[in-house]
């Protein structure tokens, strides 16, 4: 596949977002938002969601036949910060659906476009390898995206993210606790939890320099912008 440069391109400065009511998949609207170099971000949702600014466009879609939506998945950037829970979902099956098949057929349909740079938020411990199915499932993802021929791939892994979310995890409020206390402990502070806005600088940050190649960011490297 043959990439055009940037100044080529000035008219496809599109952002495309799934998972933009998370905690991070807003704050990265937000931030691309602000960015004179984006023109247009794209959104795709289940209910329809007003972001507040003129530049986004949302979709509302149904995640299940996503290839439906097949020619609105274009632009120059593509952000995945879809996610859910083995409680929210019902099943680690259920789970899977959600952060595995959407994920990658919305990747897949992507590169078809000729979407340039692709990002996306996974977990630390992801390995294909995994005894755990949630780090296993998130280890699949990286790993069949990064065969995927995009310009760049830039797959983020935090530690905890913190932020406003419309449910309850308990787990979650245990780790705040715990992760205040690891700030505190020699050599464990690269775990410490980040909020939603902090990775979402992160991200956005680097989608905007443009550097090709696979790049991967874990833990306090996602800190440092």
């Amino acid at each position: 596949m043959a990439f055009k440069s940037l100044e080529e391109k000035d008219m496809d400065r599109k952002a495309v977002v799934i998972g933009a009511t998370g905690v991070v998949g807003r704050e990265v609207v937000n931030e691309l938002v602000n960015r004179n170099e984006i023109s247009e971000v794209i959104t795709f949702t289940r209910r329809e969601v007003d972001f507040g600014s003129p530049k986004v466009i949302n979709y509302v879609i149904d995640f299940d036949n996503i290839e439906n939506y097949s020619d609105l998945v274009s632009g120059e950037y593509f952000f995945s910060c879809l996610g859910t829970t083995k409680s929210q979902a019902g099943s680690i099956e259920k789970q899977r659906i959600v952060d595995l098949d959407y994920q990658l057929e919305f990747a897949r349909l992507a590169q078809k476009n000729g979407v340039h740079h692709y990002f996306l938020v996974s977990s630390p411990g992801a390995s294909i390898d995994s005894s755990s199915a949630y780090l296993k499932m998130k280890g699949e993802l990286d790993e069949k995206v990064k065969e995927l021929d995009f310009a760049s791939i830039s797959i983020f892994k935090p530690s905890l993210i913190v932020g406003d979310r419309s449910d309850f995890r308990l787990g979650e409020k245990v780790g705040i606790v715990a992760s205040k206390l690891i700030d505190h402990v020699p050599g464990l502070k690269k775990y410490r939890s980040i909020t939603g806005v902090e990775i979402a600088k992160k991200i956005v940050s680097e989608a905007m320099k443009v550097k090709n190649g696979k790049r991967s960011f874990e833990l306090d490297e996602l800190f440092d912008i």
